[in-house]
């Protein structure tokens, strides 16, 4: 009987570490995640400012070339 409830016991034991385990890999996971999004943002307004430099360099090439 005794034998019986504490192979139970590790049972339950190694069931609770494998269910952190697991969690904290989810955590992880959603961490990289939010990571990623946060980076591929921050490369949209990058790419949009430059983009916007680029336009607004154009505009003051064409500006000079009128203005000769």
């Amino acid at each position: 009987e005794e034998e019986e409830e504490e192979e139970e016991e590790e049972e339950e034991e190694e069931e609770e570490e494998e269910e952190k385990e697991e969690e904290k890999e989810e955590e992880e996971e959603e961490e990289e995640e939010e990571e990623e999004e946060e980076e591929e943002e921050d490369n949209k307004k990058k790419k949009k400012k430059k983009k916007k430099k680029k336009k607004k360099k154009k505009k003051k090439k064409k500006k000079k070339k009128r203005n000769r």
